[in-house]
């Protein structure tokens, strides 16, 4: 039985001489090259994790799964936007399932909470997602395929002082990244010569709007700037118009996530004229947003995709590419270096990878909503192009 099995073994390797091809290569070819993708799925933070999952769908919908003679097999875990438990399916993943890729990463605290596994195992980790501008600080494994909200946030407040805002109001929510964007918003609005009147922190967890509007009300900026995930955007998009601010004269400006395109519609009317800034919008105007646009929605027709869904589509491009440009080994920081050389055109516009930061380059629109038939739309009327992660021009 061994001599047997020593033969078969002998004839298997001179067969694969004979055609050039080593036994290595072919064992590497079948060994499907596997991503990890967390996201939360349940919870408050779902339609994140549906946006993500269902982009990354239509990307493999419309590419293939097989790069590079690798089969590619995404592996889908929930974490309900909890740090602990990332960090638990993190670790399985890349012990149990052997993952080469892991990528998702809904919220900050779950992106920090994960890099050091990323470090530790030397696994690639496509953020795409979260945005506070220091997570990819967190791991020289980490490449983002998001924005920041210093970088999204630059937009708005350079359009304020160009077009007569001279006194503010900021809100935001009461944790990290919302300190990020009052920081990014005050930082352009002073420097040329806006005036901040007050400055408003939420809690995250059920705001009750109208007493911080009432203040905003009382006393009379020329906008209101606000940074909220877009879930509770949307409900102050509502307070907002209820409360008569626009009657006052008081404009609405802010980073894109107040009118986040998966539930702009919510919020009706009183959404119409609010200013945003943000590296998307569903109604980007080119062939290849159109065409992302059906793909998305022939996986997922409830919704229409917002900003996490084009990051979850390049962030899967960005894995393409790299594994491609790895001749399929897709190990470790061979591919991260690989990513950090990658430029393409997205749905969104032009991107590129800063193998600095590991962050895009990309355009900020200015948006303004406005109805488009039967449908709430950020209709896009200025860009500032080639923005980098600290939200200068590169």
């Amino acid at each position: 039985m061994k001599k047997r099995h020593f033969l078969r073994t002998a004839l298997s390797v001179l067969a694969l001489a004979a055609t050039g091809v080593h036994a290595p290569q072919v064992l590497a070819a079948e060994k499907p090259f596997k991503v990890g993708l967390i996201v939360p799925m349940t919870g408050a933070f779902a339609s994140t994790g549906r946006q993500l999952y269902s982009a990354v769908q239509a990307f493999t919908k419309e590419h293939g799964d097989t790069v590079a003679g690798r089969k590619v097999q995404v592996i889908l875990k929930d974490d309900g936007g909890i740090a602990a438990n990332s960090r638990k399916l993190a670790q399985e993943l890349i012990v149990n399932d052997k993952v080469d890729v892991i990528a998702g990463f809904g919220l900050t605290p779950i992106t920090l909470a994960v890099a050091p596994i990323a470090t530790e195992s030397k696994t690639p980790m496509v953020l795409m997602a979260a945005q506070t501008q220091a997570n990819t600080e967190a791991s020289p494994f980490m490449v983002r395929s998001s924005g920041t909200i210093t970088q999204v946030t630059s937009g708005i407040a350079q359009w304020a002082v160009d077009n007569g805002i001279k006194t503010a109001v900021t809100l935001v929510p009461d944790y990290a990244p919302g300190y990020e964007s009052e920081e990014a918003f005050k930082k352009y609005f002073l420097a040329s010569g806006g005036k901040i009147l007050d400055e408003i922190r939420v809690p995250m967890r059920n705001p009750d709007f109208a007493p911080f509007l009432q203040r905003v009300r009382d006393v009379k900026p020329d906008a209101l700037f606000v940074m909220l995930p877009s879930g509770p955007g949307a409900a102050l998009l509502k307070q907002y118009g209820q409360r008569g601010l626009a009657e006052a004269g008081i404009k609405l400006i802010g980073h894109g996530a107040i009118t986040d395109d998966d539930n702009l519609n919510e919020a009706g009317d009183a959404a119409l004229g609010v200013i945003t800034s943000d590296y998307y919008a569903t109604s980007h105007d080119s062939e290849l947003n159109r065409k992302f646009i059906d793909l998305y929605k022939s996986v997922d027709s409830t919704s229409r995709p917002n900003f996490f869904g084009v990051a979850g589509y390049d962030g899967m491009r960005l894995i393409y590419e790299a594994l491609k440009a790895t001749d399929g080994k897709g190990e470790g920081m061979a591919l991260v270096d690989a990513m950090k050389t990658l430029s393409f055109e997205s749905p969104r516009g032009p991107v590129r990878v800063d193998p600095e930061s590991r962050d895009f380059v990309q355009n900020i629109y200015m948006r303004k909503v406005e109805k488009v038939g039967d449908e709430y739309q950020n209709v896009e009327f200025d860009v500032i192009e080639n923005v980098n992660a600290a939200g200068e021009k590169k």
